[in-house]
């Protein structure tokens, strides 16, 4: 092949859109021949496995990338393994004059990038990575002394006072077609599950894909903005926005739903107020992965490290399981566990409740509920995930004290008060079938508090 027609690869990873995607971008521009690349890299030391609600949505995820391409001239080559292997046998194949992809932020995903990238240019390939999937990369946002921020408010602060995030990238309009090399189907991933096939809530739910994602965008922006700072609280509307997979798998950029949201501010005093809310909580996931670029471990090791000394109990495994399945007794966290089961998401409101009901309550270690919601959510990554579990536990960055305790009868009297939310998801709440609740929430309380006793005595030590 000759340096005039030699491809362009483009590595497709938590990036599975057509539209504004810097990596395809820059490939569309040099004029060569694109071969698309996705690799289901699983085996990479470090790279950890999906869960089961993740693969699924993977799976149509890729299918709809896949035709997105086709749209444009291109086809999506799939291959499964070590993703340098893969790689590497890839550029033997083809030779290609460029390698393009878009950033992840885990640890191991960075040291898979930096052995790609001097590997590749050993090779005399052109390689390059971009920022696509955060607003503000890691290393731009810093304190006055340089240091990584570690309270979410003056870090948002921070990158509000920085250059506004860039406009979104225009889909390319046509793609010259690379060299046919041998790769696998969707289906060869073995991505769904089979026996038992337990996706039927998740089908009836959502629409994986680009399209499908910047329909939900465009009914966010038009029909919910204006009330989402009111709405947004209460489990038993439509207040959010949905588009939580859609930004972990990169059917949408968050540059995308910036400008989206943003655009709208000037619409009424409503809009505005609703926007800057919206656009915080885009601060947040992105404070979440500037966290995991600081602790990569996020998954398993405390930030605090004086809640290493926490006194988990050893309980019987039926008291998780009845968390799990939603069968504690208690309304709104029976109901948000259902919720999760039957569809792959949870309201953000309940998340917090049920898996401050596991860690205080129950006095269940938070990395149990962080594997639990790791398999069962659609939008599970590496970030938000064990982020929020630590938020919760007391353990994290920035986050709530151990001893505030989300009373989930008095969140669901709060935020549910007319049960719309818990009946839809718990049907036999008020047929006299319901339990009792399996823990008493007082007593639960108190001993959690003592037990945090023994963290705070820790910290006094260290400190």
């Amino acid at each position: 092949m000759t340096a005039d027609t030699r491809p362009a690869v483009v590595w497709f990873r938590d990036d599975l859109r057509v539209a504004d995607n810097p990596a395809l971008d820059v490939a569309a521009r040099t004029g060569r021949p694109v071969v698309c690349l996705y690799i289901r890299d699983d085996e990479s030391p470090g790279v950890r496995p999906l869960g089961g609600a993740a693969r699924w949505w993977l799976h149509h995820s890729l299918t709809a990338l896949a035709a997105g391409l086709d749209d444009v001239g291109a086809r999506l080559v799939v291959r499964s393994g070590p993703a340098e292997a893969e790689l590497a046998a890839l550029i033997a194949e083809l030779q290609p004059a460029a390698l393009y992809w878009n950033r992840r932020y885990g640890a191991a995903e960075r040291r898979i990038d930096t052995a790609v990238k001097a590997s590749a240019r050993e090779a005399g390939i052109e390689a390059e990575s971009f920022g696509a999937n955060l607003l503000f990369e890691p290393w731009t946002i810093r304190t006055g002394s340089g240091t990584p921020f570690s309270v979410f408010t003056p870090f948002w602060r921070a990158c509000l006072s920085a250059p506004a995030p860039r406009k979104p990238l225009a889909a390319p309009q046509a793609l010259t077609a690379g060299p046919s090399v041998d790769g696998l189907t969707v289906d060869d991933l073995d991505l769904l599950p089979t026996r038992p096939d337990w996706a039927g809530g998740l089908r009836e739910t959502w629409e994986p894909g680009e399209r499908a994602a910047h329909a939900d965008l465009d009914r966010f922006v038009t029909d919910a903005l204006a009330r989402y700072r009111d709405d947004r609280d209460v489990p038993g509307v439509d207040g959010t926005s949905r588009l939580s997979p859609r930004l972990r798998w990169g059917e949408l950029s968050p540059h995308q739903v910036w400008h989206a949201v943003a655009g709208a501010r000037d619409r009424d005093d409503a809009a505005a107020n609703s926007a800057a809310t919206f656009l915080s909580e885009l601060g947040w996931r992105e404070f979440a992965h500037h966290t995991l670029f600081e602790h990569p471990d996020l998954a398993t090791v405390n930030i605090h490290r004086e809640y290493d000394s926490f006194p988990w109990p050893r309980l019987h495994p039926s008291v998780l399981h009845a968390w799990q399945q939603g069968r504690t007794g208690v309304p709104l966290v029976d109901a948000g566990m259902r919720e999760l089961w039957r569809t792959g998401v949870m309201h953000n409101r309940v998340r917090m409740v049920v898996a401050s009901f596991l860690t205080k309550n129950l006095l269940i270690d938070w990395r149990r509920g962080e594997e639990w919601f790791w398999d069962t959510l659609v939008d599970a990554d590496a970030a938000n995930n064990p982020f929020n579990w630590q938020w919760v536990a007391g353990s994290g960055a920035d986050a709530a004290p151990y001893f505030r305790v989300f009373n989930p009868e008095l969140q669901r009297t709060k935020f549910d008060p007319h049960g719309d939310y818990v009946r839809r998801w718990v049907p036999e709440w008020d047929t006299g079938d319901y339990p009792e609740p399996i823990v008493d929430l007082g007593e639960s309380r108190r001993a959690a508090l003592a037990a945090y006793d023994t963290v705070k005595k820790a910290g006094a030590q260290r400190a």
